[in-house]
């Protein structure tokens, strides 16, 4: 079984921490001891992100680790060959994140065959039209065992939400709002209620909340009302102050212990 629909189908009611890091940030040489001490930590599962020099998604932070991992020389090549080295010490599900240009570049079938020689189990391409999805690279991705997780924002109509849901594993990932990525200190009435709109949904998927989970208040409101949270941008901040990956975590369990 996929490792993200293992994790899924044996949580109970427990809800999930995933946290996002960019590949090559703040170093190379340290990318897999960053995996290494999320694991150890007891982090669910990780999102891998692929540096890409015009990241439209991502706010200034991310746009700032990308570009500090792009300048220290790290390309999907290079991350390839770090997630071979950790293959058989990483237990818990491994996800990509990264835009369809390098993906592209790389080949859809290379890229998909690595993920799966690697121990990858999904990838998150936020700029991945879904006719593409489901004409492309679903059926490749489906070769090799690999869940496309698709992204929902408060803009997502019903229609759409349910046809994502109906044509995706894995689970969904919910954007909190329309904005880029970035750390919140709390969710308004507008993002509550399209939490509370979804779920009445009653979708076959689990969900997953993210973009500006920082503190208790929005990792409350993200477990409230889906699997679990991921946080990106603040535990991104953590780790390019920190002196290395641990002390990042504690910080950010300390964040998310205090409004």
């Amino acid at each position: 079984m996929n490792k993200i629909n293992k994790l899924f189908s044996e949580r109970g009611d427990r809800k999930l921490l995933s946290l996002y890091f960019c590949a090559g940030a703040p170093t190379v040489v340290g990318t897999a001891d960053v995996l290494l001490t999320l694991q150890r930590r007891g982090i669910d599962f990780v999102e891998v992100g692929i540096p890409f020099s015009d990241p439209l998604a991502d706010g200034p932070v991310i746009q700032s680790a990308a570009t500090c991992a792009l300048r220290n020389g790290m390309s999907l090549k290079k991350l390839f060959e770090i997630l071979q080295s950790v293959k058989d010490q990483v237990t818990m599900p491994l996800i990509l994140m990264g835009y369809l240009n390098p993906i592209l570049h790389y080949g859809i079938d290379n890229f998909c065959r690595s993920c799966h020689e690697a121990g990858v189990s999904g990838m998150i391409i936020p700029d991945l039209p879904f006719k593409d999805y489901m004409e492309v690279v679903k059926p490749v991705a489906d070769k090799y065992d690999l869940r496309v997780i698709m992204l929902i924002s408060p803009e997502t109509s019903e229609e759409r939400v349910r046809f994502i849901d109906q044509n995706t594993e894995g689970f969904i990932y919910m954007v909190s709002s329309s904005s880029v990525t970035g750390a919140r200190d709390s969710f308004d009435n507008a993002n509550l209620e399209y939490f509370k709109r979804i779920d009445s949904m009653n979708l076959r998927n689990p969900r997953m909340i993210g973009f500006g989970i920082s503190n208790a208040r929005t990792l409350k409101a993200a477990n409230d009302n889906a699997a679990g949270a991921i946080i990106g941008s603040k535990f991104v901040t953590l780790l390019s102050q920190a002196p290395d990956p641990d002390t990042a975590l504690d910080r950010l369990f300390e964040s998310l212990s205090s409004d």
